[in-house]
């Protein structure tokens, strides 16, 4: 829709990245060369799978 060429998709997506990726090496080189996150934890009630022929909407 923007009329960007395809060649450019990708430096595009890479410089979109970048603080990401350096917000990254930064807390790893705080954190002794790890990077933390945090636990995930489900707070949805366990359920039985149900195949998608029988899902409801």
């Amino acid at each position: 829709m923007l009329g960007i060429p395809d060649e450019l998709f990708t430096p595009i997506f890479a410089v979109s990245r970048i603080a990401g990726w350096s917000a990254h090496r930064i807390e790893e080189l705080i954190n002794s060369n790890k990077i933390i996150r945090p636990a995930y934890k489900a707070i949805s009630p366990m359920r039985e799978y149900t195949d998608m022929e029988n899902r409801i909407d």
